[in-house]
């Protein structure tokens, strides 16, 4: 469903129950893509429910007129072998992308690569971008099973320390003249709030003299549609700051921007680095490294390595949904009431 978001597609349909599209539902909402269910009944289980499938997308379609609609299928109606071929849309103007996929899969990205065959069948993209998508999501998948919360058993969430100890070593670093890189490395929307570190780190160097280098994955020339206007976005938003980043890679390819960070790291001089988003894709990560996640169980999984200074943004999937612009994180206005003289 938020692969179908990324092509931009108005609205979506699930095809299942009513309850399979609860909480998705809520946050793609906020994204302005209407998530709609067929609400399948014990009645549609036994005898199929492709009628009712055609009449929700029809609805959909003179409701909302949506350029491009995805139905998603689920456990229920991929078990009973729903044939999506069947349904007749001949009198519908959108796009439709049907994805042929239920919860029993296996990793969750196989999803996402099977949103990314459909919208390549309906020719949304082209080849060259639906081998790249296989790639970058089956190389996040590794990587989350080699380094991060899918590479062993039970993880117990935890919201981490406050953030006052890492806006503390970063206030006293450049007040004492030092250099502090922060590389974010975010999952697509997640940027426009860790952005915001960047911002006020940059913010902190102004004030103190110290100096501030910013590595950042966000090259407006990658990924689907959303996900290059994410990244456009928060670079005109950069810009504005008088934040000046080098990029790391596209929004998408958190997975895979470890070599070309340690890279731009070289010869820098850093005094304190500080990695956010997804910092577990930088095979290099120091004990003494700032880190910074949105991820409960990450940063479990961070502090239980022995990372002294791991914090969460916690919750920030739900603040980011629907923005346009960077975000205040808790971190970034941590380390700005330093600069005002608060908390000392």
């Amino acid at each position: 469903m938020y692969t179908l978001r990324d092509l931009d597609a108005d609205a979506i349909v699930v095809h299942g129950p009513a309850g399979c599209g609860f909480m998705a539902s809520r946050m793609l909402e906020e994204a302005g893509v209407r998530v709609l269910t067929t609400a399948m009944d014990e009645t549609g289980l036994i005898f199929g429910a492709t009628d009712a499938l055609r009449d929700v997308v029809k609805d959909v379609d003179r409701m909302f007129s949506p350029r491009m609609i995805g139905v998603v299928g689920t456990c229920a109606s991929m078990i009973i072998g729903e044939d999506f071929n069947a349904v007749d849309l001949d009198d519908v103007d959108a796009s439709v992308l049907f994805v042929d996929v239920h919860g029993c899969m296996g990793d969750n990205t196989e999803g996402a690569i099977r949103t990314m065959e459909a919208a390549w069948r309906a020719g949304a993209i082209d080849v060259d971008e639906l081998e790249r998508q296989r790639r970058l999501l089956r190389s996040a998948t590794g990587m989350e099973k080699r380094e991060g919360m899918a590479g062993g058993g039970y993880i117990t969430p935890s919201r981490g320390p406050t953030k006052y100890s890492v806006a503390r070593t970063v206030v006293d670093v450049l007040a004492g003249g030092g250099r502090v890189d922060v590389v974010m490395n975010a999952k697509k929307e997640l940027a426009y709030r860790f952005a915001d570190i960047n911002v006020a780190v940059e913010e902190a160097a102004e004030a103190l003299g110290g100096e501030a280098g910013h590595i950042m994955n966000i090259d407006p020339a990658a990924g689907l549609p959303r996900i290059r206007r994410y990244a456009q976005e928060i670079a005109d938003d950069l810009k504005g700051r008088g934040v000046a980043a080098d990029i790391s890679g596209g929004l998408d390819e958190y997975a895979v921007t470890g070599e070309r960070v340690g890279e731009l790291l070289e010869g820098r001089g850093s005094d304190l680095l500080i990695f956010t988003g997804v910092p577990h894709a930088y095979g290099g990560l120091g004990l003494d490294d700032v880190l910074v996640t949105d991820q409960p169980r990450i940063l479990a999984h961070l502090l239980r390595k022995g990372h002294r200074a791991a914090v969460g943004e916690i919750a920030s999937h739900s603040m980011v949904m629907g923005a346009d612009g960077i975000l205040p994180s808790e971190t970034g206005d941590t380390i700005r009431q330093l600069l005002n003289g608060r908390g000392r």
